[in-house]
């Protein structure tokens, strides 16, 4: 089947393209950008499957055999993009966090709902077999009832990633750390407790001397539906963890979920979970579970690859999309709270 990579220009765009190059569904690749200089000079040109560059949007919208897109763009250029491929009828695979700010995402939502089409936002940490292995736990009861979840995902320091990116510029991110990484987290926290965040308290701030107008550290207290509470910390902080965007080694992550029979928690990004629940037969009930994953250049390795061909399915008819645009607009709307009751020093209500 047709794909196209929308947004050539975007820290993600290169891994995006070879994901689809990786996937042996996908035969061909419309290359877009709606700069001449950039589309004239894109890396990608030589690849594999490519079967055109263009500025021409329209145009290659109207390709009936153009099954989806991929929107992955500079945030305050992302909703208008995700409308025009959702009206033109093409399913939609979008670059978190797909819009400015909630009510853009909420107007993609909309618009993707009367077309009919699939629409997607791009949270792939749910296909890490960690994550469904650990939302598995939790749906089959063995930890019982939520306590606490607790969350911390640091990387390297803002001198280290470009302060002069767009990134770190409000008028075309609309925010930092949370809205660039700290959206997996908080999406990941609820998706596999099964619950929602319905409350938020949250202290932001700008530390690293850089002269950028977003935060680069974030400390969020969680009230979920169920009653649990939570914590997420985050931060552009690590000093001696390398540079760049592509840097393996450049986090300090921890997830975790406490219940009334035990917990689970994913320590690092390592393929590995740390179990503590009630076994049969007198095993222990503190153990280990790792996983093995396929070696793999795609965006998020091959579990990464897993999303992809899930939402692939999705648009087949075959299985349901892997995230949707409400999980989009969800992240958005607590990220959104996170800011206000840091202005106001509020605990700030989150309506579903």
């Amino acid at each position: 089947m047709k794909a196209a990579l929308l947004g050539l220009s975007h820290p993600h765009s290169e891994v995006l393209f070879t994901t689809l190059e990786n996937l042996p569904e996908i035969t061909e690749i419309t290359l877009w950008d709606a700069d001449p200089e950039v589309v004239a000079h894109t890396p990608l040109a030589g690849r594999s499957k490519v079967g055109a560059l263009t500025v021409h949007l329209e145009t290659l919208l109207a390709d009936p055999e153009l099954r989806f897109a991929i929107v992955c763009a500079r945030h305050d250029l992302s909703a208008a993009l995700c409308l025009r491929v959702v009206q033109a009828g093409k399913h939609l695979l979008a670059e978190k966090p797909v819009g400015f700010n909630a009510a853009q995402i909420r107007e993609v939502q909309q618009a993707a709902d009367r077309s009919g089409v699939v629409a997607s936002v791009l949270y792939a940490r749910r296909a890490h077999p960690c994550m469904v292995a650990a939302r598995e736990l939790l749906q089959s009861g063995a930890l019982g009832p939520l306590y606490s979840l607790e969350c911390r995902f640091l990387t390297t320091q803002v001198k280290f990633r470009n302060p002069e990116s767009w990134l770190f510029r409000r008028d075309h991110s609309g925010g930092g750390i949370l809205l660039w990484l700290g959206c997996h987290c908080l999406d990941l926290l609820q998706h596999v407790a099964g619950d929602d965040i319905v409350e938020v308290a949250a202290m932001q701030a700008t530390r690293s001397g850089e002269a950028i107008d977003v935060e680069d550290v974030a400390v969020l207290s969680l009230r979920f539906r169920s009653g649990a509470i939570g914590s997420f910390h985050a931060g552009y902080t690590l000093a001696y963890s390398g540079a760049g965007y592509v840097n393996q080694k450049g986090y300090d992550s921890y997830l975790g979920f406490n219940g009334h029979h035990g917990r689970v928690v994913w320590p690092d990004l390592e393929p590995r979970l740390q179990i503590e629940s009630p076994v049969a037969d007198g095993a222990s009930p503190i153990r280990e579970q790792t996983f093995t994953l396929a070696p793999s250049t795609s965006y998020g390795g091959s579990y990464g690859e897993g999303f992809f061909r899930q939402f692939i399915a999705a648009t087949q008819g075959t299985s349901a999309p892997p995230t949707t645009l409400a999980d989009a607009l969800q992240t958005a709307r607590l990220i959104e709270a996170a800011a206000e009751s840091s202005r106001t020093g509020r605990f700030i209500k989150i309506e579903r």
